[in-house]
């Protein structure tokens, strides 16, 4: 009996965009990426068997390798990861039902692109600033340099925690200092929940495309002064995910 099958969709792009041939989809084996156009609208989509269990890593880069690559050609509204539908019709009904959102969606995003930028603080680099700059931390580290974990339960216990205060003090303003630095170069901002608890910075930027270079000269200027502190990565061009959902515009 041969496997039931539907339609995996990724995003919602301008009718006159088509998906890279050779552009692989999610599943095992890939499906091929298709786009089922509406109208002055399309969905990019890949057949995709519906008891296949999606989520493998390579499944997500595949869907934001899809994205990315069209966002840097086209505007796109990503689709959550992991919306399937039935077939055709249901998506032609998705692109009816919302039409006129996604097409405004469209256009508020024709030449933007999104920035990440996510920092981690060296964390020997850090607890040294930490300590220069708290006195009482120092005295507790001072109090347990050298003896045993046993005899420093409490004081040890205590310097976690001011370290620990400290290190979300000095994330939150580096965060704030990260926004202000790059609120000229760009039309808006989406921080994000830290991933490591040595996580420094971690933001998304929408950036128009006249901008762009300015935008990582920019950062690159942030990044250079910190570079002791702070290990700085740049993820982009990619896909408005921190700013634009067609599952939350049809929603």
């Amino acid at each position: 009996m041969a496997e039931e099958t539907g339609l995996f969709i990724y995003g919602i792009v301008p009718s006159d965009v088509e998906p890279t041939p050779d552009a692989p989809g999610v599943g095992d084996p890939p499906g091929e990426v298709t786009a089922i156009v509406y109208g002055d609208l399309a969905a990019l989509v890949s057949e995709v068997g519906l008891e296949q269990p999606i989520g493998r890593p390579a499944d997500l880069t595949a869907y934001q390798t899809l994205l990315d690559g069209t966002a840097e050609v086209a505007p796109v509204l990503p689709v959550r990861f992991g919306t399937v539908v039935t077939g055709p019709d249901a998506v032609a009904d998705l692109l009816d039902a919302h039409h006129d959102r996604f097409a405004a969606a469209l256009d508020e995003f024709e030449g933007r692109v999104q920035y990440t930028v996510h920092g981690r603080f060296d964390e020997q680099e850090l607890i040294g600033d930490v300590l220069a700059q708290n006195r009482g931390a120092a005295d507790l580290a001072e109090q347990v340099r050298g003896r045993p974990e046993v005899e420093t339960r409490e004081q040890r216990i205590r310097l976690g925690e001011m370290i620990s205060q400290a290190v979300e003090l000095r994330r939150e303003a580096e965060t704030r200092e990260l926004v202000d630095a790059l609120t000229p170069v760009s039309l808006a901002n989406a921080p994000r929940q830290p991933s490591d608890e040595l996580d420094a910075v971690n933001a998304a930027f929408l950036v128009d495309a006249d901008d762009e270079e300015e935008f990582i000269r920019v950062l690159e200027e942030f990044a250079e002064q910190r570079r002791d502190l702070i290990r700085m990565r740049l993820l982009g061009p990619l896909a408005p995910y921190d700013f634009v959902s067609a599952h939350e515009l049809a929603e």
